[in-house]
Protein backbone atom coordinates (compact mmCIF):
# COMPACT_ATOMS: atom_id res chain seq x y z
CA UNK A 1 0.00 0.00 0.00
CA UNK A 2 1.25 3.47 -0.98
CA UNK A 3 1.18 6.28 1.93
CA UNK A 4 0.41 9.67 0.49
CA UNK A 5 2.53 12.63 -0.10
CA UNK A 6 2.18 15.88 1.49
CA UNK A 7 1.42 18.51 -0.56
CA UNK A 8 3.19 21.88 -0.80
CA UNK A 9 2.85 24.16 2.08
CA UNK A 10 0.04 26.38 1.70
CA UNK A 11 0.20 29.91 0.12
CA UNK A 12 1.18 32.55 2.59
CA UNK A 13 -2.16 35.00 3.20
CA UNK A 14 -2.31 38.54 4.70
CA UNK A 15 -1.36 38.96 7.87
CA UNK A 16 -3.01 42.52 8.39
CA UNK A 17 -6.39 40.60 7.31
CA UNK A 18 -6.09 38.39 10.25
CA UNK A 19 -5.34 41.09 12.61
CA UNK A 20 -8.42 43.30 10.96
CA UNK A 21 -9.91 40.25 12.13
CA UNK A 22 -9.00 39.88 15.50
CA UNK A 23 -9.55 43.58 16.26
CA UNK A 24 -13.89 43.67 16.47
CA UNK A 25 -13.16 40.90 19.72
CA UNK A 26 -10.96 43.40 21.17
CA UNK A 27 -12.53 46.56 20.72
CA UNK A 28 -15.13 45.08 22.47
CA UNK A 29 -13.20 45.72 25.48
CA UNK A 30 -11.77 49.31 24.42
CA UNK A 31 -12.15 50.72 27.91
CA UNK A 32 -9.98 48.28 29.09
CA UNK A 33 -7.83 48.56 26.15
CA UNK A 34 -7.61 52.31 26.89
CA UNK A 35 -7.00 52.19 30.33
CA UNK A 36 -4.19 49.26 29.47
CA UNK A 37 -2.79 52.18 27.49
CA UNK A 38 -2.53 54.72 29.51
CA UNK A 39 -0.79 52.54 32.05
CA UNK A 40 1.79 51.19 29.79
CA UNK A 41 2.46 55.20 28.12
CA UNK A 42 2.82 55.90 32.41
CA UNK A 43 5.00 52.84 33.27
CA UNK A 44 7.26 53.34 30.50
CA UNK A 45 7.89 57.39 31.12
CA UNK A 46 8.39 56.21 34.52
CA UNK A 47 11.51 53.52 33.64
CA UNK A 48 12.72 56.17 31.16
CA UNK A 49 13.61 58.75 33.89
CA UNK A 50 15.39 56.08 35.90
CA UNK A 51 18.45 56.09 34.35
CA UNK A 52 18.32 60.32 34.49
CA UNK A 53 18.11 60.02 38.42
CA UNK A 54 21.01 57.51 38.11
CA UNK A 55 22.81 60.30 36.53
CA UNK A 56 22.24 63.06 38.55
CA UNK A 57 23.23 60.55 41.95
CA UNK A 58 26.43 60.00 40.46
CA UNK A 59 27.20 63.15 39.36
CA UNK A 60 26.05 64.51 42.77
CA UNK A 61 28.08 62.31 44.71
CA UNK A 62 30.98 63.68 43.21
CA UNK A 63 30.31 67.53 45.19
CA UNK A 64 30.99 68.80 48.37
CA UNK A 65 28.98 67.51 51.32
CA UNK A 66 27.52 71.10 51.88
CA UNK A 67 25.19 70.20 48.73
CA UNK A 68 24.42 66.60 49.72
CA UNK A 69 20.30 67.64 48.99
CA UNK A 70 21.05 66.83 45.07
CA UNK A 71 21.54 63.16 45.15
CA UNK A 72 19.29 62.92 48.16
CA UNK A 73 16.61 64.06 45.84
CA UNK A 74 18.03 62.08 42.74
CA UNK A 75 17.85 58.87 44.86
CA UNK A 76 14.20 59.47 45.86
CA UNK A 77 13.59 60.34 42.16
CA UNK A 78 15.10 56.92 41.29
CA UNK A 79 12.84 55.18 43.72
CA UNK A 80 10.13 57.03 43.15
CA UNK A 81 10.53 56.16 39.05
CA UNK A 82 11.17 52.47 39.84
CA UNK A 83 8.46 52.07 41.98
CA UNK A 84 5.77 53.63 39.55
CA UNK A 85 7.40 51.47 36.48
CA UNK A 86 6.22 48.39 38.46
CA UNK A 87 2.70 49.72 39.94
CA UNK A 88 1.59 50.56 36.33
CA UNK A 89 3.29 47.79 35.07
CA UNK A 90 0.88 45.28 36.56
CA UNK A 91 -2.09 47.76 36.83
CA UNK A 92 -1.51 47.09 33.13
CA UNK A 93 -1.36 43.25 32.82
CA UNK A 94 -4.37 43.04 35.42
CA UNK A 95 -6.50 45.48 32.71
CA UNK A 96 -5.87 43.49 29.86
CA UNK A 97 -6.06 39.81 31.45
CA UNK A 98 -9.97 40.78 30.66
CA UNK A 99 -9.40 41.52 27.11
CA UNK A 100 -7.17 38.79 26.11
CA UNK A 101 -8.99 35.95 27.53
CA UNK A 102 -12.06 37.48 26.46
CA UNK A 103 -11.05 37.28 23.42
CA UNK A 104 -10.12 34.09 23.12
CA UNK A 105 -13.67 32.82 24.92
CA UNK A 106 -15.46 35.00 22.04
CA UNK A 107 -13.67 33.48 19.18
CA UNK A 108 -13.86 30.30 20.41
CA UNK A 109 -17.73 30.16 21.03
CA UNK A 110 -18.36 32.00 17.54
CA UNK A 111 -16.03 29.75 15.69
CA UNK A 112 -17.63 27.26 17.44
CA UNK A 113 -21.22 28.12 16.72
CA UNK A 114 -20.16 28.51 13.10
CA UNK A 115 -18.82 25.11 12.22
CA UNK A 116 -22.54 24.21 13.54
CA UNK A 117 -23.87 25.99 11.22
CA UNK A 118 -21.73 24.74 8.03
CA UNK A 119 -23.43 22.67 5.98
CA UNK A 120 -23.16 18.74 6.32
CA UNK A 121 -21.39 18.23 2.95
CA UNK A 122 -18.31 20.50 4.81
CA UNK A 123 -18.16 18.30 7.81
CA UNK A 124 -18.45 14.95 5.70
CA UNK A 125 -15.13 16.30 4.26
CA UNK A 126 -13.69 17.57 7.48
CA UNK A 127 -10.81 15.50 9.59
CA UNK A 128 -12.37 15.89 13.03
CA UNK A 129 -8.16 15.59 14.56
CA UNK A 130 -6.92 17.96 11.97
CA UNK A 131 -9.62 20.37 12.57
CA UNK A 132 -9.80 20.33 16.84
CA UNK A 133 -5.41 21.22 16.41
CA UNK A 134 -6.32 24.07 14.18
CA UNK A 135 -9.09 25.32 16.41
CA UNK A 136 -6.72 24.52 19.47
CA UNK A 137 -3.31 26.85 17.73
CA UNK A 138 -5.44 28.75 16.96
CA UNK A 139 -7.07 30.12 20.11
CA UNK A 140 -3.73 30.04 21.65
CA UNK A 141 -2.15 32.07 19.13
CA UNK A 142 -5.10 34.71 20.14
CA UNK A 143 -3.10 34.86 23.50
CA UNK A 144 0.24 34.92 22.18
CA UNK A 145 -0.53 37.97 19.95
CA UNK A 146 -1.86 39.90 22.53
CA UNK A 147 0.18 39.42 25.16
CA UNK A 148 3.84 39.94 23.30
CA UNK A 149 2.36 42.93 21.42
CA UNK A 150 1.00 44.64 24.47
CA UNK A 151 3.64 43.29 26.90
CA UNK A 152 6.33 43.59 25.02
CA UNK A 153 5.99 45.10 21.56
CA UNK A 154 4.61 48.44 22.16
CA UNK A 155 6.25 48.83 25.65
CA UNK A 156 9.71 48.32 23.95
CA UNK A 157 8.71 50.63 20.74
CA UNK A 158 7.44 53.52 23.04
CA UNK A 159 10.77 53.45 25.48
CA UNK A 160 12.55 53.49 22.33
CA UNK A 161 11.09 56.66 21.45
CA UNK A 162 11.34 58.33 24.59
CA UNK A 163 15.04 56.82 24.78
CA UNK A 164 15.98 58.26 21.46
CA UNK A 165 14.41 61.95 21.93
CA UNK A 166 16.25 61.92 25.03
CA UNK A 167 19.93 61.12 23.78
CA UNK A 168 18.87 63.47 21.13
CA UNK A 169 18.25 66.24 23.72
CA UNK A 170 21.05 65.55 25.86
CA UNK A 171 23.97 65.21 23.47
CA UNK A 172 25.05 64.56 20.68
CA UNK A 173 22.75 63.34 17.31
CA UNK A 174 25.56 60.51 16.73
CA UNK A 175 24.30 58.97 20.03
CA UNK A 176 20.60 58.83 18.66
CA UNK A 177 21.83 57.95 15.07
CA UNK A 178 23.67 55.26 16.45
CA UNK A 179 20.60 53.95 18.37
CA UNK A 180 18.34 54.07 16.11
CA UNK A 181 20.69 52.72 13.42
CA UNK A 182 21.53 49.59 15.33
CA UNK A 183 17.61 49.51 16.27
CA UNK A 184 16.46 49.57 12.25
CA UNK A 185 19.06 47.31 11.59
CA UNK A 186 18.07 43.97 13.96
CA UNK A 187 14.65 44.47 12.77
CA UNK A 188 15.21 44.81 8.95
CA UNK A 189 17.27 41.48 9.58
CA UNK A 190 14.80 39.92 11.97
CA UNK A 191 12.07 40.43 9.31
CA UNK A 192 13.77 39.32 6.50
CA UNK A 193 14.78 36.03 7.70
CA UNK A 194 11.81 35.58 10.17
CA UNK A 195 10.02 35.67 6.65
CA UNK A 196 11.81 33.35 5.16
CA UNK A 197 11.54 30.96 7.70
CA UNK A 198 7.86 31.08 7.72
CA UNK A 199 7.36 28.21 5.18
CA UNK A 200 9.09 26.10 7.85
CA UNK A 201 6.25 27.00 10.40
CA UNK A 202 3.57 26.99 7.70
CA UNK A 203 4.81 23.36 6.78
CA UNK A 204 5.05 22.12 9.76
CA UNK A 205 1.63 23.29 11.10
CA UNK A 206 0.60 21.25 7.65
CA UNK A 207 1.85 18.10 8.61
CA UNK A 208 1.21 18.13 12.40
CA UNK A 209 -2.77 18.56 11.71
CA UNK A 210 -2.62 15.91 8.82
CA UNK A 211 -0.35 14.09 11.23
CA UNK A 212 -3.06 14.27 14.44
CA UNK A 213 -5.95 13.63 11.81
CA UNK A 214 -4.62 10.18 10.98
CA UNK A 215 -3.91 9.42 14.29
CA UNK A 216 -7.39 10.18 15.54
CA UNK A 217 -9.07 8.77 12.80
CA UNK A 218 -7.02 5.20 13.28
CA UNK A 219 -8.25 5.24 16.80
CA UNK A 220 -11.90 6.33 16.43
CA UNK A 221 -11.73 3.16 14.18
CA UNK A 222 -9.95 1.04 16.18
CA UNK A 223 -12.09 -1.91 15.64
CA UNK A 224 -11.98 -1.73 11.85
CA UNK A 225 -7.94 -1.69 12.73
CA UNK A 226 -7.86 -4.59 14.32
CA UNK A 227 -10.13 -6.39 12.19
CA UNK A 228 -8.20 -5.94 8.94
CA UNK A 229 -4.84 -5.92 10.70
CA UNK A 230 -3.70 -3.06 9.70
CA UNK A 231 -2.00 -1.50 12.63
CA UNK A 232 1.40 -1.44 10.78
CA UNK A 233 0.04 -0.04 8.19
CA UNK A 234 -1.87 2.91 10.19
CA UNK A 235 1.79 3.33 12.14
CA UNK A 236 3.16 3.92 8.62
CA UNK A 237 0.77 6.67 7.17
CA UNK A 238 1.50 8.21 10.98
CA UNK A 239 4.96 7.71 10.78
CA UNK A 240 5.38 9.04 7.38
CA UNK A 241 3.87 12.55 8.53
CA UNK A 242 5.91 12.84 11.64
CA UNK A 243 9.10 11.97 9.74
CA UNK A 244 8.09 15.12 7.42
CA UNK A 245 7.47 16.75 10.19
CA UNK A 246 11.03 16.45 11.52
CA UNK A 247 12.87 17.63 8.80
CA UNK A 248 10.54 20.89 8.74
CA UNK A 249 11.51 20.98 12.40
CA UNK A 250 14.90 20.47 11.78
CA UNK A 251 15.36 23.15 9.20
CA UNK A 252 12.92 26.03 11.34
CA UNK A 253 15.34 25.24 14.22
CA UNK A 254 18.71 25.42 12.08
CA UNK A 255 17.30 28.61 10.67
CA UNK A 256 16.41 30.27 14.06
CA UNK A 257 20.18 29.72 15.42
CA UNK A 258 21.37 31.42 12.24
CA UNK A 259 18.40 33.98 13.06
CA UNK A 260 20.06 34.73 16.75
CA UNK A 261 23.55 34.71 15.89
CA UNK A 262 23.13 37.29 13.24
CA UNK A 263 21.03 39.83 16.16
CA UNK A 264 23.83 39.18 18.75
CA UNK A 265 26.13 40.20 16.51
CA UNK A 266 24.09 43.69 15.51
CA UNK A 267 23.25 43.98 19.17
CA UNK A 268 27.16 43.22 19.78
CA UNK A 269 28.47 46.48 17.48
CA UNK A 270 26.12 48.53 18.25
CA UNK A 271 26.49 48.24 22.09
CA UNK A 272 30.23 49.08 21.41
CA UNK A 273 30.13 51.82 18.89
CA UNK A 274 28.06 53.82 21.76
CA UNK A 275 30.38 52.72 24.58
CA UNK A 276 33.00 54.22 22.52
CA UNK A 277 31.63 57.03 21.99
CA UNK A 278 30.70 57.69 25.38
CA UNK A 279 33.53 57.32 26.92
CA UNK A 280 35.43 59.67 23.85
CA UNK A 281 32.87 61.95 24.97
CA UNK A 282 34.21 62.37 28.68
CA UNK A 283 37.76 62.14 27.79
CA UNK A 284 37.32 65.07 26.02
CA UNK A 285 35.69 66.82 28.65
CA UNK A 286 32.30 67.32 27.32
CA UNK A 287 30.68 64.54 29.39
CA UNK A 288 30.28 63.06 33.00
CA UNK A 289 30.71 60.07 34.29
CA UNK A 290 26.99 60.28 35.29
CA UNK A 291 26.63 60.71 31.31
CA UNK A 292 28.84 56.97 30.54
CA UNK A 293 26.40 55.50 33.74
CA UNK A 294 23.00 57.27 31.57
CA UNK A 295 24.20 55.87 28.26
CA UNK A 296 24.69 52.81 29.80
CA UNK A 297 21.90 52.14 31.57
CA UNK A 298 19.80 52.89 28.75
CA UNK A 299 21.86 50.51 26.57
CA UNK A 300 21.40 47.66 29.22
CA UNK A 301 17.55 49.05 29.42
CA UNK A 302 16.94 48.48 25.66
CA UNK A 303 19.24 45.52 25.59
CA UNK A 304 17.24 43.06 27.11
CA UNK A 305 13.65 44.08 25.21
CA UNK A 306 15.01 44.65 22.10
CA UNK A 307 17.00 41.11 21.73
CA UNK A 308 13.34 40.07 23.21
CA UNK A 309 12.01 41.68 20.56
CA UNK A 310 13.47 39.15 18.28
CA UNK A 311 11.74 36.25 19.42
CA UNK A 312 8.47 38.14 20.12
CA UNK A 313 8.49 39.16 16.41
CA UNK A 314 8.92 35.47 15.34
CA UNK A 315 6.55 34.75 17.84
CA UNK A 316 3.92 36.98 16.71
CA UNK A 317 4.47 35.45 13.06
CA UNK A 318 4.12 32.17 14.31
CA UNK A 319 1.15 33.01 16.05
CA UNK A 320 -0.24 34.70 12.86
CA UNK A 321 0.31 31.52 10.80
CA UNK A 322 -1.51 29.48 13.86
CA UNK A 323 -4.21 32.27 13.51
CA UNK A 324 -5.15 31.70 9.53
CA UNK A 325 -6.24 28.38 9.92
CA UNK A 326 -8.34 28.91 12.11
CA UNK A 327 -9.72 32.85 10.56
CA UNK A 328 -10.31 30.49 7.48
CA UNK A 329 -12.62 28.40 9.13
CA UNK A 330 -14.59 31.47 10.27
CA UNK A 331 -14.30 32.04 6.15
CA UNK A 332 -16.17 28.79 5.39
CA UNK A 333 -19.40 29.58 3.32
CA UNK A 334 -22.76 28.57 4.51
CA UNK A 335 -24.12 26.62 2.17
CA UNK A 336 -27.44 26.49 3.69
CA UNK A 337 -28.84 29.77 5.66
CA UNK A 338 -32.07 30.98 6.61
CA UNK A 339 -33.39 33.71 4.52
CA UNK A 340 -33.98 37.50 6.21
CA UNK A 341 -37.77 37.20 5.97
CA UNK A 342 -37.77 33.11 7.24
CA UNK A 343 -40.72 32.30 9.83
CA UNK A 344 -40.56 30.32 12.66
CA UNK A 345 -42.41 27.02 11.97
CA UNK A 346 -45.30 26.48 14.48
CA UNK A 347 -47.77 23.67 14.19
CA UNK A 348 -49.12 20.61 16.32
CA UNK A 349 -49.21 18.79 12.68
CA UNK A 350 -47.95 19.42 9.73
CA UNK A 351 -48.21 17.47 6.52
CA UNK A 352 -45.37 16.80 3.98
CA UNK A 353 -44.50 16.89 0.45
CA UNK A 354 -42.07 16.67 -2.20
CA UNK A 355 -42.58 18.59 -5.49
CA UNK A 356 -40.30 17.07 -8.85
CA UNK A 357 -37.41 17.26 -6.28
CA UNK A 358 -33.98 16.95 -8.36
CA UNK A 359 -30.67 16.54 -6.18
CA UNK A 360 -27.08 15.69 -6.33
CA UNK A 361 -24.79 15.84 -4.09
CA UNK A 362 -21.90 16.50 -7.35
CA UNK A 363 -22.85 18.17 -10.20
CA UNK A 364 -21.90 15.14 -12.44
CA UNK A 365 -23.55 12.49 -10.24
CA UNK A 366 -27.59 13.51 -9.77
CA UNK A 367 -28.90 11.13 -6.87
CA UNK A 368 -32.90 12.05 -7.40
CA UNK A 369 -34.92 12.73 -10.45
CA UNK A 370 -38.06 14.28 -10.29
CA UNK A 371 -39.23 12.55 -7.27
CA UNK A 372 -42.81 13.98 -6.03
CA UNK A 373 -45.11 12.10 -3.24
CA UNK A 374 -47.43 13.91 -0.25
CA UNK A 375 -48.04 12.57 3.04
CA UNK A 376 -51.02 14.26 5.01
CA UNK A 377 -51.13 15.25 8.61
CA UNK A 378 -50.99 12.44 10.61
CA UNK A 379 -50.43 9.87 7.42
CA UNK A 380 -47.83 7.65 7.04
CA UNK A 381 -45.65 6.81 3.90
CA UNK A 382 -42.70 4.28 3.55
CA UNK A 383 -40.74 4.39 1.41
CA UNK A 384 -37.94 1.30 -0.22
CA UNK A 385 -35.69 0.07 -2.70
CA UNK A 386 -31.96 -1.29 -2.93
CA UNK A 387 -28.82 0.42 -1.23
CA UNK A 388 -28.00 3.66 -3.12
CA UNK A 389 -31.33 3.97 -4.50
CA UNK A 390 -31.41 7.37 -2.67
CA UNK A 391 -34.04 6.55 0.21
CA UNK A 392 -31.77 8.67 3.28
CA UNK A 393 -31.24 11.65 0.78
CA UNK A 394 -35.26 12.45 1.27
CA UNK A 395 -34.60 12.73 5.25
CA UNK A 396 -31.68 14.71 4.79
CA UNK A 397 -33.78 17.12 2.39
CA UNK A 398 -36.41 16.97 4.89
CA UNK A 399 -33.88 18.20 7.70
CA UNK A 400 -32.44 21.06 5.49
CA UNK A 401 -29.05 19.72 5.49
CA UNK A 402 -29.20 20.58 1.65
CA UNK A 403 -31.01 22.16 -0.58
CA UNK A 404 -32.74 20.55 -3.86
CA UNK A 405 -31.17 21.54 -6.88
CA UNK A 406 -34.91 20.89 -8.37
CA UNK A 407 -38.11 21.01 -7.04
CA UNK A 408 -39.72 21.90 -3.82
CA UNK A 409 -40.13 20.08 -0.77
CA UNK A 410 -42.82 21.17 1.28
CA UNK A 411 -44.21 21.54 5.24
CA UNK A 412 -47.91 22.40 5.73
CA UNK A 413 -48.36 23.45 1.69
CA UNK A 414 -45.16 26.35 2.11
CA UNK A 415 -41.42 25.51 0.88
CA UNK A 416 -39.04 24.54 4.01
CA UNK A 417 -36.63 27.56 2.89
CA UNK A 418 -39.40 30.01 4.34
CA UNK A 419 -39.22 28.12 7.47
CA UNK A 420 -36.16 28.91 10.08
CA UNK A 421 -34.24 25.67 10.15
CA UNK A 422 -33.99 25.53 14.34
CA UNK A 423 -37.92 25.97 14.09
CA UNK A 424 -38.09 23.65 11.06
CA UNK A 425 -35.73 20.74 12.82
CA UNK A 426 -38.07 21.13 16.36
CA UNK A 427 -40.71 19.62 14.37
CA UNK A 428 -38.90 16.29 12.97
CA UNK A 429 -38.17 13.62 14.94
CA UNK A 430 -35.80 11.03 13.40
CA UNK A 431 -34.34 7.44 14.71
CA UNK A 432 -31.37 6.87 12.20
CA UNK A 433 -30.24 3.19 10.91
CA UNK A 434 -26.45 4.22 12.53
CA UNK A 435 -26.78 6.16 15.42
CA UNK A 436 -23.77 7.67 16.81
CA UNK A 437 -23.97 8.27 20.62
CA UNK A 438 -22.45 11.19 22.73
CA UNK A 439 -19.63 10.20 24.71
CA UNK A 440 -21.45 10.86 28.22
CA UNK A 441 -23.97 9.05 29.87
CA UNK A 442 -27.24 6.48 29.09
CA UNK A 443 -29.46 9.19 30.34
CA UNK A 444 -27.64 12.20 28.52
CA UNK A 445 -28.20 10.76 25.37
CA UNK A 446 -31.98 9.81 25.62
CA UNK A 447 -32.67 13.36 27.21
CA UNK A 448 -30.62 14.88 24.10
CA UNK A 449 -33.95 14.81 22.46
CA UNK A 450 -35.15 17.02 25.12
CA UNK A 451 -33.02 18.77 27.31
CA UNK A 452 -35.15 20.14 30.00
CA UNK A 453 -36.80 16.92 30.70
CA UNK A 454 -37.27 15.36 33.60
CA UNK A 455 -35.99 12.01 34.56
CA UNK A 456 -39.74 10.58 34.83
CA UNK A 457 -40.29 11.51 31.24
CA UNK A 458 -36.59 10.12 30.38
CA UNK A 459 -37.34 7.30 32.05
CA UNK A 460 -41.15 6.92 30.51
CA UNK A 461 -39.39 7.21 26.99
CA UNK A 462 -37.04 4.57 27.49
CA UNK A 463 -40.14 2.20 28.77
CA UNK A 464 -41.30 2.96 25.41
CA UNK A 465 -38.42 2.27 24.07
CA UNK A 466 -37.93 -1.08 25.71
CA UNK A 467 -34.31 -0.09 26.88
CA UNK A 468 -35.38 0.83 30.71
CA UNK A 469 -35.30 -2.45 32.01
CA UNK A 470 -31.61 -3.49 30.43
CA UNK A 471 -30.36 0.42 32.20
CA UNK A 472 -31.58 -0.30 35.30
CA UNK A 473 -29.81 -3.52 35.52
CA UNK A 474 -26.80 -1.70 34.83
CA UNK A 475 -24.28 -1.22 38.32
CA UNK A 476 -24.61 2.58 37.05
CA UNK A 477 -28.12 2.80 35.84
CA UNK A 478 -28.76 5.20 33.56
CA UNK A 479 -25.18 7.15 34.74
CA UNK A 480 -24.03 4.61 32.60
CA UNK A 481 -20.82 5.94 30.15
CA UNK A 482 -21.80 4.66 26.99
CA UNK A 483 -17.99 5.36 25.36
CA UNK A 484 -17.17 7.40 22.33
CA UNK A 485 -19.62 6.97 19.86
CA UNK A 486 -21.81 5.09 22.08
CA UNK A 487 -19.11 1.56 21.39
CA UNK A 488 -19.88 0.39 24.92
CA UNK A 489 -23.35 -0.83 23.61
CA UNK A 490 -24.28 -3.16 20.88
CA UNK A 491 -26.30 -2.17 17.91
CA UNK A 492 -29.45 -2.81 19.15
CA UNK A 493 -29.01 -0.93 22.02
CA UNK A 494 -27.79 2.15 20.82
CA UNK A 495 -31.15 1.74 18.38
CA UNK A 496 -33.35 1.84 21.05
CA UNK A 497 -31.47 4.81 22.94
CA UNK A 498 -31.96 6.63 19.63
CA UNK A 499 -35.67 5.55 19.68
CA UNK A 500 -36.05 6.86 23.29
CA UNK A 501 -34.56 10.49 22.31
CA UNK A 502 -36.83 10.66 19.46
CA UNK A 503 -40.07 9.33 21.80
CA UNK A 504 -38.68 12.50 24.21
CA UNK A 505 -38.68 14.95 21.64
CA UNK A 506 -42.16 13.97 20.71
CA UNK A 507 -42.29 16.05 16.90
CA UNK A 508 -45.42 16.31 14.78
CA UNK A 509 -43.11 14.85 12.30
CA UNK A 510 -41.41 11.22 12.29
CA UNK A 511 -38.61 10.07 10.42
CA UNK A 512 -37.39 6.38 11.08
CA UNK A 513 -34.41 5.67 9.02
CA UNK A 514 -34.08 1.81 9.15
CA UNK A 515 -35.18 2.27 12.96
CA UNK A 516 -34.95 -1.20 13.37
CA UNK A 517 -32.58 -2.58 10.95
CA UNK A 518 -30.00 -3.71 13.89
CA UNK A 519 -32.30 -5.56 16.47
CA UNK A 520 -33.33 -9.20 16.56
CA UNK A 521 -36.36 -10.38 15.15
CA UNK A 522 -38.32 -10.64 18.51
CA UNK A 523 -36.96 -7.15 19.78
CA UNK A 524 -38.29 -6.06 16.47
CA UNK A 525 -41.63 -6.69 16.72
CA UNK A 526 -41.68 -5.25 20.27
CA UNK A 527 -40.71 -2.55 19.02
CA UNK A 528 -42.23 -2.42 15.66
CA UNK A 529 -45.61 -2.54 17.62
CA UNK A 530 -44.20 0.54 19.66
CA UNK A 531 -43.10 2.38 16.88
CA UNK A 532 -46.47 2.22 15.26
CA UNK A 533 -48.66 3.40 18.38
CA UNK A 534 -46.06 6.42 19.18
CA UNK A 535 -46.53 6.91 15.07
CA UNK A 536 -50.32 7.47 15.52
CA UNK A 537 -51.81 10.96 15.05
CA UNK A 538 -47.88 11.72 13.56
CA UNK A 539 -46.77 12.26 9.73
CA UNK A 540 -44.55 9.19 9.44
CA UNK A 541 -41.58 9.16 6.94
CA UNK A 542 -40.47 5.58 6.94
CA UNK A 543 -37.05 4.57 5.36
CA UNK A 544 -36.79 0.67 5.22
CA UNK A 545 -35.48 -2.23 4.19
CA UNK A 546 -37.68 -5.11 6.05
CA UNK A 547 -40.95 -4.48 4.16
CA UNK A 548 -42.37 -6.70 7.07
CA UNK A 549 -42.20 -3.75 8.88
CA UNK A 550 -44.06 -1.30 6.65
CA UNK A 551 -47.31 -3.54 5.55
CA UNK A 552 -49.53 -0.82 7.84
CA UNK A 553 -48.29 2.37 5.67
CA UNK A 554 -50.91 4.10 4.45
CA UNK A 555 -48.22 4.78 0.99
CA UNK A 556 -45.62 2.57 -0.19
CA UNK A 557 -43.10 4.41 -2.26
CA UNK A 558 -40.38 1.80 -4.31
CA UNK A 559 -37.44 3.89 -5.51
CA UNK A 560 -34.99 2.86 -8.11
CA UNK A 561 -31.32 4.84 -9.09
CA UNK A 562 -33.58 7.94 -7.84
CA UNK A 563 -36.74 7.73 -9.33
CA UNK A 564 -39.90 6.54 -8.38
CA UNK A 565 -40.81 2.99 -10.19
CA UNK A 566 -43.98 2.26 -8.54
CA UNK A 567 -46.24 3.68 -5.64
CA UNK A 568 -49.22 2.36 -4.14
CA UNK A 569 -50.29 0.69 -0.75
CA UNK A 570 -48.91 -2.56 0.48
CA UNK A 571 -51.80 -5.12 -0.66
CA UNK A 572 -51.65 -2.53 -4.43
CA UNK A 573 -47.94 -3.20 -5.20
CA UNK A 574 -48.88 -6.53 -4.20
CA UNK A 575 -50.90 -7.11 -6.92
CA UNK A 576 -48.92 -5.48 -9.47
CA UNK A 577 -47.16 -8.36 -9.65
CA UNK A 578 -43.58 -6.32 -10.25
CA UNK A 579 -40.57 -5.17 -8.46
CA UNK A 580 -42.09 -4.52 -4.51
CA UNK A 581 -43.50 -7.83 -5.32
CA UNK A 582 -40.08 -9.89 -5.96
CA UNK A 583 -38.62 -8.36 -3.10
CA UNK A 584 -41.46 -9.20 -1.00
CA UNK A 585 -40.99 -12.82 -2.31
CA UNK A 586 -37.30 -12.98 -1.76
CA UNK A 587 -37.86 -11.55 1.95
CA UNK A 588 -40.55 -13.85 2.83
CA UNK A 589 -38.44 -17.01 1.29
CA UNK A 590 -35.47 -15.90 3.21
CA UNK A 591 -33.55 -15.17 0.57
CA UNK A 592 -33.21 -11.36 1.38
CA UNK A 593 -30.49 -10.31 -1.24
Amino acid sequence: MRLTHTGPAPARRDDWQTLKNLWPYIWAYRGRVLLAFACLVIAKIANVLTPVYLKDLVDGLGVPVAVLAVPVAALVGYGLARLTTGIFGELRDALFARVTQGAIQQVASQLFQHLLALSLRFHMGRRTGGLSRDIERGTKGIGFLLNFTVFNVLPTLLEIAMVTGILLWRYDWVFAGLTLGTIVAYVLFTLLVTERRMVYRRTMNTLDSQANGKAVDALLNYETVKYFGNESYESQRYDHDMRSWVDSAVRNQVSLNLLNMGQGLIITVGMTALLWQSARGVTQGVMTVGDVVLVSAYLTQLYAPLNFLGFVYREIKHALADMERMFDLMANHQEIADRPDALALQAKTASLSFEAVDFSYQADRQILHRVSFTVPAGGSLAVVGASGAGKSTLSRLLFRFYDPTGGAVRVNGRDIRDYTQDSLRAHIGIVPQDTVLFNDTIGYNIAYGRPAATQEEIQAAARAAHIHDFVTSLPQGYDTPVGERGLKLSGGEKQRVAIARALLKSPPIMVFDEATSALDTRTERAIQEQLDRIAQGRTTLIIAHRLSTIVQADHILVLDAGRVVEQGTHADLLALGNRYARMWQLQQSGEDK
